[in-house]
């Protein structure tokens, strides 16, 4: 962890360093022009002017060596001041205190009110001064305006103005003309994120307002299964308190970012059990901006099913690897079919298990190495648009193959 103080003297050591550079490169640029210019009698000479002029080549050596001196002390200052930067971005951390004061007027509490017996309640966070708020769409469901409570008690109605059922993502808007309590809270890069890394996660548990708990991220780039039949790709899975009412609150960096907003639990008893989940930031970053401009977001979608290769299918199909995933099915009219993507027709059952005998098993997407079908949604969602191409390196009948697929938007 960093003081104030330390960062502080980090950027004095890196303003010091640029001004020392300029003052040696001030320097040696007046000394070179003094030597450069040529004196007689009648005629001072530019250096223009002393072009074609005999001179001396050892003097003219000098000038050239001095000049890679002062190309060779930037690149060092340059390097000085990179150092710096990343131990200042890397080292700046905040106490769990420091970052709940910091956040607490920025997260809110969401209310659905359907009826006397069918309301809910969870959480969200504020994503722009204009009043936009991020939650979860389980916790707004289908309702068009919900309430929202800040910190400190005041309360205000909310459009539901774009929703993902998908990638469970919700955005609602106050209707208000008084928006001096929208205090965003910054997004950060959930792509930097290490698994062992500490986290704070703030919502509403259980309707308890302004509750924070903490954790470490546990792991990340997990699949999680939604109701609508598409899973949640790239998820972060963390063991800082998650119960209901959490949902749709932020999961916070120790740098005060947010990283994830809270989704789900992993539980047999509805609560807390030490497994929860979180949407990346960078989804939101892509995904958030497009429901506020546009309602919804237009997922890429491929058309395959299929099965990630295990040890033993990759054994009957003679595979060198257990990496891979094998497409059981093409769909109709879908990207894959017009690419030319084959699905399996044929079956072998051993020990009671049915194994595909023939297929594609992709291997790799634009260049990158396909373990399991996770890295591929994971790549669509993070890379991939509705109408973006998208290279397919398929293993068939023994021969690799590219298949050049054409994006379209997912079917409902």
């Amino acid at each position: 962890m960093i003081n104030n103080g330390t960062i502080v003297v980090g950027a004095i050591a890196a303003v010091a360093l640029i001004f020392s550079f300029f003052v040696y490169l001030d320097s040696n640029m007046e000394s070179m022009s003094d030597e450069i210019e040529i004196t007689n009698e009648n005629h001072t000479h530019s250096v223009d002017e002393v072009v074609g002029m005999s001179q001396s080549i050892d003097g003219v050596a000098e000038r050239v060596d001095s000049f890679t001196e002062v190309v060779e002390r930037v690149e060092a200052v340059e390097k000085k001041i990179d150092s710096i930067v990343e131990i200042i971005e890397i080292d700046i951390e905040l106490t769990p205190t420091e970052i709940f004061k910091k956040s607490e007027e920025s997260v809110v509490q969401v209310n659905i009110l359907r009826g006397e017996k069918d309301g809910g309640v969870g959480s969200g966070f504020v994503y722009s001064e204009q009043g936009h708020i991020i939650t979860n769409q389980h916790v707004v469901k289908k309702a068009n305006k919900v309430t929202v409570t800040f910190l400190d008690g005041e309360s205000y109605i909310a459009n539901v103005i774009g929703r993902d059922q998908d990638l469970d993502i919700a955005v609602i808007k106050i209707d208000s003309n008084n928006l001096t309590q929208m205090k965003p809270i910054k997004i950060g890069d959930s792509s930097k994120l290490k698994v062992g890394e500490k986290i704070i996660a703030i919502g509403n548990p259980f309707g308890l307002s302004g509750s924070m708990t903490s954790g470490i991220i546990s792991q990340i780039g997990r699949l999680l299964p939604q109701e609508t039949g598409y899973s949640i790709p790239d998820v972060i899975q963390t063991d800082a308190a998650i119960n209901p009412g959490n949902s749709g609150g932020p999961l916070i960096n120790m740098k005060g970012e947010v990283v994830g907003i809270n989704t789900a639990i992993q539980s047999t008893t509805g609560e807390f059990t030490g497994i929860g989940f979180a949407v990346p930031s960078n989804t939101l970053k892509k995904v958030v901006p497009v429901l506020i401009g546009e309602g919804e977001f237009h997922h890429p979608w491929m058309g395959i099913s299929g099965t990630d290769v295990d040890p033993e299918l990759a054994k009957i199909r003679g595979l060198e690897s257990s990496k891979g995933f094998v497409v059981v099915s093409v769909i109709d009219g879908s990207p894959a079919e017009k690419a030319g993507m084959k699905g399996v027709l044929q079956t072998r059952e051993i020990d009671g298990r049915e194994f595909p005998v023939d297929g594609d098993i992709i291997l790799e997407v634009d260049g990158k190495t396909v373990r399991k079908i996770s890295d591929i949604l994971i790549h669509l969602q993070r890379e991939k648009h509705v109408g973006d191409e998208m290279i397919i390196t398929v293993l068939r009948t023994g021969i690799i193959i590219d298949l050049t697929m054409i994006l379209e938007e997912r079917p409902r």
